[in-house]
């Protein structure tokens, strides 16, 4: 069973910078593919940042979505079994819930799309005020 926890929430102002974390209790965690998405009140889950690996364990692919490109960085030390997202320049639309997610190659669905996900954090909450 794989187990998620995020950390590093909380509430700043525009234009100000946080630190998710995401630990995982695996024991093959270079192995899974894993992706932050975030919920707004009243709106869908929607798609953050994905890490992945590759069987040359040379090159991790990343892959954002086009409304965090540029402001947030997603990175992974498989050695701790953590994944980060760094975000800076944060804008009140990025006030979500924020999840951390994880599953293996092959998925049932793109990276990029929750339903790849099987297994899933409990979140931590990201307020920005203007």
């Amino acid at each position: 069973q794989v187990q998620l926890v995020e950390s590093g929430g909380g509430s700043v102002q525009t234009g100000g910078s946080l630190r998710l974390s995401c630990a995982a209790s695996v024991s093959d965690f270079s192995r899974y593919v894993m992706g932050w998405f975030r919920q707004a009140p009243g709106k869908e889950r929607e798609f953050v940042a994905t890490t992945t690996w590759t069987t040359a364990w040379t090159f991790i692919g990343t892959y954002y979505a086009d409304s965090v490109k540029g402001r947030f960085t997603i990175s992974r030390d498989n050695a701790n079994n953590t994944v980060y997202l760094q975000m800076d320049s944060l804008k009140p639309e990025d006030t979500a819930a924020y999840y951390c997610a994880a599953d293996r190659i092959p998925g049932r669905a793109p990276i990029t799309h929750a339903d790849f996900y099987s297994y899933w954090g409990q979140g931590t909450q990201v307020t920005v005020s203007s």
